[in-house]
């Protein structure tokens, strides 16, 4: 595996074209490129950090999974509003790109309750701990997980602790 560095917007772009979760950054340019077929043969899998050492991104997410703060939630609402909580204290300018996250109707992510409430009829937002931002709960699990999905991987965090995030909800 090799890595390369690309700009912001390029990140952004291809983090917008993942499919499912987990999906590396290699299999979305391959798709995406129409390499498919030629690399089929090569196995592509995304590294999966044991742990991020202290005051390195991704630090405050590891130490919320291996920590049992999740486990102490009592429903998936209550561990995805801890989650963005989370997100939010660990990168509070990358968790802007919040506000880019948007269903086919519903808006997400909103600095006030009345734009969520604008967005749709039963949205249940919720104020996220600790921040300026407001979130809709009234979502299946699934939904809530594509959305973690979809603001870790704006904010630049690796697939595998992504994956391993997304199924702690």
């Amino acid at each position: 595996m090799k890595t390369i560095e690309v700009d912001e917007d390029l990140y952004r772009y291809i983090a917008s074209n993942t499919r499912h979760i987990g999906e590396s950054a290699s299999d979305i340019l391959r798709r995406l490129l129409k390499l498919d077929a030629i690399a089929a043969d090569e196995p592509v899998s995304a590294p999966t950090p044991a742990a991020a050492p202290a005051g390195q991104p991704g630090a405050g997410v590891v130490q919320m999974l291996e920590g049992g703060e999740l486990s102490s939630q009592e429903s998936a609402i209550d561990r995805f509003m801890h989650i963005l909580s989370v997100l939010y204290r660990e990168n509070p300018m990358a968790f802007a790109q919040a506000s880019d996250i948007k269903g086919r109707k519903r808006i997400y992510f909103a600095d006030d309750e009345a734009a969520l409430l604008a967005s749709g009829n039963t949205t249940k937002p919720k104020a996220i701990e600790g921040s300026p931002y407001w979130v809709i709960t009234n979502t299946n699990t699934g939904r809530k997980r594509n959305i973690v999905a979809q603001l870790m991987a704006a904010m630049g965090y690796p697939h595998g602790l992504i994956e391993r995030v997304c199924h702690s909800i």
